[in-house]
């Protein structure tokens, strides 16, 4: 995937968040509305085009506040822009915002 296709769902309005990623953002306190304003600032770190439910790709984003938040998100066969769940990336699965541990 490309931030370029990211930004331009974004900006045209042509983005959907899932339930499951709306679930997840009230189980962990995150803005859902936040979300598609700080995905536009984002950087690729994980490409999924191997996906089985479609290629998708993991998002490292700066929330409000300066924690980092991790978005995945693919896009769907109608070009649609599809939020997946977001989570603020800690221990025991990432090292850091970048680094997953192995």
């Amino acid at each position: 995937m490309d931030i370029a296709i990211i930004k331009k769902c974004v900006k045209d309005k042509k983005w959907r968040i899932t339930n499951h990623a709306l679930k997840r953002c009230d189980e962990r306190n995150l803005d859902a509305g936040e979300l598609t304003a700080i995905l536009t600032e984002g950087e690729i770190i994980e490409d999924y085009p191997d996906d089985p439910r479609g290629p998708s790709c993991l998002v490292l984003c700066r929330s409000f506040g300066d924690k980092f938040l991790h978005v995945v998100c693919g896009i769907d066969r109608d070009g649609w822009l599809v939020i997946i769940t977001a989570y603020h990336p800690e221990e025991p699965k990432w090292i850091d915002e970048r680094t997953r541990r192995r």
